[in-house]
């Protein structure tokens, strides 16, 4: 096989143009306190050299990027989907899926484990011993590590190529070709122009694993994925329904909007007190459907800052977001395969729009061409003193999110 080239995958390109509103000046302060122990944090966890460097490089952000490269793990795992079907979509890849069977069993752990001795198979002869682990198994907590190691090594010693930043991505190209791999645990999706590379990459991984072929992607982690000839789309439907049915909304009058917008939520210290299991249950539910849908991540964000002493009002806002699903199950993400690949973000502020401590909160999405491959909606954890500081920790997010 021919030797890997140091390449980059995504052509990060914009315009030399401002976008964006001109700030009022109007309505910020001549004088603002700085506190030092505030700048002393930023600079300890966001150091300059992290913010304002080459796009190329990997920007790790403190400890915890460390130990999710050496567990082979991502925060946000559904985010590095998103941008694989953005990148399959764009160079009109034929994305598959296959995988691993009893994954967890392919290596030996280095640590010293053992087991007692599981009841009815106890040793007459030494029933006070216990045995010793020599492979990983199901449950230990070595055994992630041990089978991305092993996948790993794999990969490596057959010319693919590990992603810079996200670590469970192995890239192999071969003459004017590319084959893109990602790994989840046991899951493995992987997709190229040329068909012939999926044919040997799954020749490839028979040889040393007991692989499951399960054909095109259609499904993976809990996204329906549907390819098509001028692009691919895919969305949670299915999930919409399920989460309809297990809190009792599939007979109820639809919401045209996921929120009210002239009623915000407040603390509503006098009101009836709703069952606090139910409501968390619901919220949950509802931010892992956020990750194909950015049109209620406002609302569920909104609803989930109450959910240590919840009221009838704040479960009336969720039992609305459900309404509101009701009326529009089928929505999703659509990734055309026309579109550019210049990679665009938007952020904003809502200056003190939080009625209890008066914080604002970011919003913003980043864009390869037409595909929204990722969005935030957090408040600020400091009070902005004006506009113009609300807005500047805004693009200070949406930077670090682009990095």
């Amino acid at each position: 096989m021919p030797a890997l080239e140091d390449i980059s995958i995504f052509d990060l390109s914009r315009d030399n143009e401002d976008v964006g509103a001109e700030a009022d000046m109007n309505n910020s302060d001549t004088t603002i306190q700085v506190s030092l122990i505030l700048t002393t944090r930023i600079h300890k966890d966001h150091p300059l050299n992290q913010v304002i460097r080459d796009l190329q490089s990997a920007t790790q952000i403190r400890n915890m990027s460390k130990n999710l490269e050496e567990h082979g793990k991502n925060p946000n795992r559904i985010e590095a989907i998103r941008l694989f079907l953005a990148y399959a979509s764009f160079k009109d890849f034929v994305v598959y899926q296959m995988e691993v069977k009893s994954a967890f069993l392919y290596r030996k752990i280095e640590e010293e484990v053992y087991l007692c001795q599981p009841l009815g198979f106890e040793d007459p002869n030494f029933p006070d011993r216990v045995y010793k682990v020599e492979k990983a198994l199901y449950g230990l907590h070595q055994a992630p590590r041990a089978w991305y190691e092993t996948l790993l090594t794999y990969l490596l010693d057959n010319e693919f190529q590990r992603g810079k930043i996200d670590k469970t991505l192995f890239i192999r190209r071969h003459i004017g070709d590319i084959l893109l791999v990602q790994v989840y645990v046991d899951d493995i999706i992987f997709g190229s122009i040329n068909k012939k590379l999926c044919i040997a990459f799954e020749k490839l991984m028979r040889e040393k694993f007991q692989m499951s072929s399960i054909g095109e992607l259609t499904f993976f982690l809990g996204l329906q994925v549907e390819q098509k000839k001028d692009g691919i789309f895919f969305s949670q439907d299915k999930y919409v329904g399920k989460i309809l049915k297990k809190f009792g909304f599939t007979e109820v009058k639809t919401a045209s909007t996921p929120m009210e917008t002239q009623k915000p939520l407040l603390k509503d210290e006098d009101g009836e007190e709703v069952d606090v299991h139910m409501y968390r249950s619901m919220i949950g539910s509802l931010m892992y459907l956020t990750s194909s849908r950015p049109d209620i991540m406002f609302a569920v964000c909104a609803c989930a800052r109450y959910q240590v002493n919840p009221k009838v009002s704040h479960l009336y806002a969720v039992k609305r977001i459900f309404r509101y699903l009701k009326g529009q199950p089928k929505l999703g993400l659509w990734y055309p395969k026309d579109s550019p690949f210049d990679l665009v973000a938007y952020t904003d502020s809502d200056y003190a729009g939080a009625s209890l401590d008066r914080k604002s909160t970011i919003g913003g999405c980043q864009f390869l061409g037409c595909r929204l491959i990722s969005w935030q909606c957090k408040k600020q954890t400091v009070v902005a003193n004006s506009t113009t500081e609300a807005e500047y920790m805004a693009a200070l997010c949406c930077c670090g999110q682009v990095l």
